[in-house]
């Protein structure tokens, strides 16, 4: 178990935040002066579509969900921009960190923000319909400003997803790491052990990595199931790596 001065809390900014310039209020809302929670790891990234869906992996299917990805990717609120669609991912640490921070952050429906807890940061967002290819509106959008971990399983996860053990100083993580005993590739979807052309090396021999990163990495290396998809694993070490075509 997490010791209570080390829970830790995943924050991402979004890109509707960014885009009409709320990251220093966000930041100032989020501030150990009104949370008494310390910054862990802070990194600008360019989410890629494997990282937004391995993110949002658990709403695949919904209506929503397309929208959702073009959304987290940058691609609404910067369609002609890529060098602009980025996200600022946060670790905040400290006692209750979970709960704090989602305090602050409000209702995940900027209009449930509005009505329940107007003064929270996601009161500031916005309720965006989402249509089919006939025009029908099918479902919604939330753009909220910003993400943060609903409980402590989940802001594991997604600490995890977003960050590698070397993104964090060493006093300050709160999960098991472990020194790899071999060199891991990507590519296509596919677990390498060795290099092939075209391929990327996510972790090195001698790289501290997530334990459970690599107790997952060396299940999927024998065929064997693993508790986390191989882009789960991925996706954190080819943050700002590797760009998509529009």
């Amino acid at each position: 178990m997490v010791r209570k001065e080390l829970e830790q809390t995943l924050v991402l900014i979004k890109p509707d935040a960014l885009k009409i310039s709320l990251t220093g209020y966000i930041l100032s809302q989020f501030s150990e002066f009104h949370t008494g929670l310390r910054f862990a790891g802070a990194k600008i990234v360019h989410v890629t579509r494997m990282l937004a869906e391995e993110h949002y992996a658990e709403h695949a299917g919904e209506p929503f969900y397309p929208s959702l990805i073009e959304y987290m990717t940058g691609r609404v609120h910067y369609p002609d921009g890529p060098h602009k669609r980025r996200v600022i991912a946060l670790v905040f640490c400290g006692p209750d960190a979970v709960p704090k921070l989602r305090r602050i952050a409000g209702p995940t429906n900027p209009h449930d923000a509005r009505d329940q807890a107007p003064g929270t940061i996601r009161a500031l967002g916005t309720v965006v319909p989402v249509k089919d290819a006939e025009g029908n509106v099918v479902s919604v959008r939330l753009d909220n400003l910003v993400h943060a971990s609903a409980t402590r399983e989940e802001a594991e996860r997604e600490i995890k997803l977003w960050f590698k053990p070397s993104d964090i100083m060493p006093y300050m993580r709160a999960y098991a790491t472990q020194v790899s005993p071999t060199d891991y590739y990507y590519k296509d979807g596919q677990l390498l052990l060795r290099r092939q052309p075209g391929s990327r090396r996510l972790i090195a021999e001698g790289d501290t990595a997530w334990q459970s990163d690599l107790e997952a990495l060396a299940l999927l290396a024998e065929g064997k199931p693993a508790p986390c998809t191989l882009n789960a694993v991925a996706a954190k070490y080819l943050i700002n790596e590797v760009t998509e075509d529009d």
